[in-house]
């Protein structure tokens, strides 16, 4: 493989990796997690529930046993977009791509051990997407407003910063054009930070530091200070084990979603400037903890429950896109294609290759811009 290739598969096989060993401790604290399972999680686990069916009735999903979620399916639905388009996408791919691909394309879905619609297993502020595009017919760019503001944006977007690998500012700017017809607000503004963190972890010779860097860059209000906070908490960690509560501790001026996760108040998931959501600034914390590597960036965000699987997702996406696809475990890459019944590391290639024609696009256009303008200027 390229490194171009390598890095994508990367990216994409670890944030499905995390999302599959995330799933089974979402919602819980650390030290329900750790009573549940005799000690921390190192690896793919049993449903939190073993009557998983019943447990809890609006979400009858088989989380756990390396059953990748939501995350992963709208990822890999994302691609199958870029793969169509073949160019940049913005808001209007959204309704022009994205909601035939969670309306029209049934896939198998581990967690409903069926083959369905992506569409039967979002959960609600995804199936959002559907609700004002194709039924409301809703302008794209503004779609997301009036969301619930979450995470679920930018937990698949990081396609977005493969496509635009190397140049963190494009996959943000591309990245808070596509997801207007998803989310608003700082749910927006993560999409456009994760983006731009998968692309500089693509850049060749980034680091951690780089990444943080860049994120804190771009960043904008509430995201940018929740992001300063808990990775500057970070830095004098040395494990995510013993880490929790100070991580907590830096973000909640910045959440809105309660310490009890499960319930709610008012405020909770409604715009505002000074808000983020906490699933990316932990996600690069664990990454700053673990000093880039791959399992403890992952392991990190699964023991610290709460939206586990986002979190994990999201660090595994970043952290495989700087080490590349040997940086992610191959048993854990086994494990989970194979109990999910997906491939999870043919989608990083096909990317790759999409961001291989696109950059070749960006060029032509770039190098007749560059014509015109000298010819204006006289030079």
């Amino acid at each position: 493989m390229t490194p171009l290739e390598d890095k994508a598969a990367g990216c994409v096989a670890g944030a499905a990796v995390g999302d599959a060993l995330g799933g089974a401790t979402e919602g819980w604290t650390p030290e329900q997690i750790t009573t549940r399972y005799g000690g921390p999680v190192e690896g793919i686990v049993p449903p939190y529930n073993e009557d998983w069916r019943n447990a809890r009735p609006i979400a009858p999903y088989h989380k756990g046993d390396g059953h990748i979620t939501d995350d992963t399916l709208m990822t890999h639905a994302l691609i199958r977009v870029y793969e169509k388009a073949g160019r940049h996408l913005d808001a209007y791919a959204m309704a022009e791509h994205f909601v035939p691909e969670l309306m029209g394309e049934r896939v198998w879905i581990p967690e409903l051990e069926a083959e369905a619609l992506p569409l039967q297993r979002i959960f609600l502020a995804e199936k959002w997407i559907v609700a004002r595009l194709h039924y409301g017919h809703a302008d794209p760019r503004e779609a997301g407003v009036g969301n619930i503001v979450n995470c679920g944006a930018a937990m698949y977007v990081a396609p977005v910063g493969v496509v635009n690998a190397g140049d963190p500012d494009a996959a943000y700017a591309e990245a808070i054009d596509l997801t207007g017809a998803h989310q608003s607000s700082y749910g927006r503004e993560a999409a456009g930070i994760m983006a731009a963190a998968v692309a500089e972890a693509m850049r060749p010779g980034a680091t951690v530091d780089s990444v943080i860097a860049t994120s804190i860059r771009l960043a904008k209000d509430g995201t940018r200070a929740a992001i300063e906070a808990v990775c500057g908490a970070a830095v004098d960690l040395g494990h995510w084990d013993g880490s929790f509560e100070k991580l907590r501790t830096a973000m909640r001026p910045y959440d809105t979603v309660a310490d009890t996760y499960r319930d709610q108040g008012l405020g909770a998931r409604r715009p505002s400037r000074v808000h983020s959501i906490e699933e990316l600034p932990l996600a690069l914390a664990f990454l700053v903890i673990a000093k880039g590597d791959f399992r403890e960036t992952v392991l990190g965000g699964v023991n610290y429950g709460r939206d586990a699987d986002s979190i994990a997702s999201m660090g595994g996406a970043i952290a495989g896109a700087l080490g590349g696809l040997g940086s992610v475990p191959a048993a854990w890459v086994e494990a989970v294609g194979t109990a999910s019944r997906t491939d999870i590391v043919t989608p990083g290639r096909a990317i790759a290759r999409v961001a291989k024609r696109v950059h070749t696009a960006d060029l032509a256009r770039r190098r007749a811009h560059e014509d015109a303008f000298a010819e204006l200027a006289g030079e």
